[in-house]
């Protein structure tokens, strides 16, 4: 069983099932309601623990319900939450999420208050018998600690890289073994729409592998100089929310099982694909037979 240690956010959304995304700023009604857990990092572990493996959930939270509900859906899904601070006074990460008939959404996230960037606490001599690391972009201070730390014992390292600043994205970026970019993320790091020439310009950034998760349209990387696409699965989405997560989270685990890259980037598309497919949130998560029915074409 492989070990994936995830580091980095975990929030409740508030989900708003709508007719339309709005583009204007204007009122509209809400044709249902629920409230979720979610997160980056967060998400990634609990895909890894759906996969039928050992999922270890970093970070922080405040002292506050919305920390106890998140950390309650955690380990009723099986991720490992030892390794949480709670930050007395402060606010735990939260998010809107806005969600369309055709499962694409807006989404306006909270990052939490009050919760510092101290990391000295990270038990890193942890990372010594832990098969991968995965972290987000969020906590700079823990994942470039814990980026270092994996780097020296050996432990190969993926980074979820969506929203952030330039600097951020560009300093993690050059931590990491493989480096996965939302499109918005490549975007903002090189001012790039163009998958390929955004992940040429990524690539001055790091030695280590680059690719980009574009939703409908698959995900392109870039192995040995040469452009390299995984299509997407053909599926009706329901909801896109967490389905890049997940994709970060399979892909971490399939690399932990020494899959080639080829290989984990079809597993990954796989697993979020079902995610997507399903939504439901954590309780959508992909299965290993799922995603093994979908790469062998076979009804599930």
């Amino acid at each position: 069983m492989a070990r994936i240690v995830c580091l980095g956010t975990a929030v409740i959304d508030r989900v708003f099932e709508v007719d339309a995304i709005p583009s204007t700023p204007i009122k509209v009604q809400a044709k249902s309601y629920r409230e979720r857990a979610g997160g980056v990092a967060a998400t990634a572990a609990v895909a890894v623990a759906a996969l039928g493996h050992e999922a270890v959930y970093w970070g922080r939270l405040g002292d506050d319900s919305t920390g106890d509900r998140v950390l309650d859906v955690m380990r009723a899904k099986n991720v490992d939450t030892s390794v949480v601070r709670r930050i007395a006074g402060g606010k735990s990460p939260t998010a809107a999420v806005i969600v369309d008939p055709r499962g694409e959404r807006l989404l306006a996230a909270f990052r939490g208050g009050g919760l510092g960037d101290d990391a000295e606490w990270l038990p890193l001599d942890d990372l010594a018998r832990t098969d991968v690391l995965l972290v987000d972009t969020r906590w700079l201070e823990g994942s470039t600690r814990a980026l270092q730390a994996a780097r020296a014992r050996g432990v190969p390292t993926v980074l979820d890289c969506d929203l952030g600043e330039p600097p951020v994205l560009s300093a993690l970026a050059a931590l990491s073994d493989y480096t996965i970019f939302a499109a918005i993320g490549l975007h903002r790091l090189t001012g790039i729409q163009d998958p390929e020439q955004g992940l040429r310009a990524a690539q001055a950034h790091t030695k280590g592998l680059v690719a980009v998760t574009m939703g409908a349209r698959g995900a392109w990387w870039l192995e040995g100089g040469t452009l390299r696409h995984q299509p997407p699965f053909k599926i009706a989405a329901r909801d896109t929310t967490g389905a890049g997560d997940t994709f970060h989270g399979a892909f971490a685990l399939a690399i932990a099982l020494k899959k080639p890259v080829p290989e984990a980037m079809r597993y990954a598309a796989a697993a979020a694909a079902i995610k997507a497919e399903r939504g439901e949130g954590w309780d959508g998560m992909p299965d290993p037979v799922a995603v093994e029915k979908l790469m062998q074409g076979e009804a599930r």
